[in-house]
């Protein structure tokens, strides 16, 4: 799967995934963000047709309207709460990110959605991802005032 696009919310491993999705679109038609995109050929031929979320530009805000309207299973309906999900995993690159570099920048710390557990400061004030908790939805990608990114999500990928 290309590294920059996530799945969204309850998606199955990606082999599960994309045998069950049927590329009906109804994900993306039910997300009121429009975090969720059809991917197109340049996406690549294998995700073509598939629904993905590219955070940088539109991260996942966690709304949950996703999983109750896919009918083929390849996103659980099962899945709730926020912080049951596992999109991906944020990886902070600290020679490029703003606080591991003396500024003082809290854009991703501040908007993570699982507020003070998935992403957390340490003692000089520099944010630090706690893998277990980050659910991976991309907000504190699209927040990061750094170009390119200083903080990424990577696809979380059960395989």
């Amino acid at each position: 799967m290309n590294r920059k696009l996530l799945r969204p919310p309850g998606a199955a491993d990606e082999i599960d995934f994309a045998a069950r999705c049927i590329r009906c679109g109804m994900c993306a038609q039910a997300c009121p963000y429009r975090a969720i995109r059809i991917a197109g050929l340049l996406d690549g031929l294998a995700l073509m047709g598939t629904p993905v979320i590219k955070a940088r530009e539109v991260p996942c805000y966690l709304c949950m309207k996703c999983p109750p309207v896919c009918p083929s299973g390849a996103l659980d309906r099962r899945l709730k709460r926020k912080q049951d999900v596992r999109m991906g995993t944020a990886l902070i690159n600290r020679n490029e990110c703003l606080a591991w570099q003396g500024t003082i920048c809290r854009s991703c710390y501040q908007s993570c959605p699982v507020f003070d557990e998935a992403i957390k400061m340490d003692s000089e004030l520099r944010p630090v991802v706690d893998r277990k908790k980050c659910v991976g939805c991309g907000i504190c990608e699209n927040v990061c005032p750094v170009d390119p990114a200083a903080i990424v999500v990577a696809p979380w990928s059960r395989m």
